[in-house]
């Protein structure tokens, strides 16, 4: 069976972006009011004007630009995700789109894969279909499991302040002794 691949948080692309190309950053640095930029977007803004000033808050700054490190390993891990993930969703054998689910392999398969002979006489659902019906034994298959981990949360309060009581009796038997 196929890994599904986890979704990136909503706004990553947009945090990973830069504020006066839009896109992606490449080759980050970080200004002293921690503004960071493409290096090539602030040599361009700067290149017009005789103050170096921070294209968003307008901060004047020394043409040193030191590189951001953190996010450029950032944007290159979130970049080659996304081509990965582009990647994902076609199929390996025929780079056609995944579109179907064969009911009987549990697995997505394109069109070609359908008509083939691996998969002759199988079931097949729209993968949007299947999606769906798996989603549902999911969240059936997660209700009595968060059913349990709440008991256990009400257990483990419990059992924190056992612990924090007993630890007071004994501050309290030290002190008489």
């Amino acid at each position: 069976m196929r890994e599904v691949p986890v979704p990136c948080p909503p706004h990553l692309e947009e945090d990973l972006s830069c504020p006066v190309c839009l896109d992606i950053f490449k080759d980050p640095v970080i200004l002293s009011c921690c503004h960071s930029f493409c290096r090539e977007c602030v040599k361009d803004c700067w290149k017009e004007k005789e103050n170096k000033e921070c294209p968003v808050c307008k901060r004047r700054h020394s043409n040193i630009l030191p590189p951001n490190f953190t996010l450029k390993n950032l944007c290159e891990s979130f970049v080659q995700e996304r081509d990965q993930r582009a990647s994902e969703d076609l199929c390996s054998l025929h780079s056609e789109k995944l579109k179907l689910f064969c009911l009987d392999h549990q697995e997505p398969v394109c069109l070609v894969c359908r008509d083939s002979e691996k998969h002759s006489d199988h079931r097949f659902r729209p993968i949007d279909e299947a999606a769906g019906q798996h989603k549902k034994k999911l969240q059936e298959t997660l209700e009595p499991v968060k059913k349990k981990l709440n008991v256990f949360k009400e257990v483990k309060v419990k059992f924190d302040q056992t612990a924090e009581h007993i630890q007071v009796q004994a501050r309290h038997t030290e002190s008489y002794c």
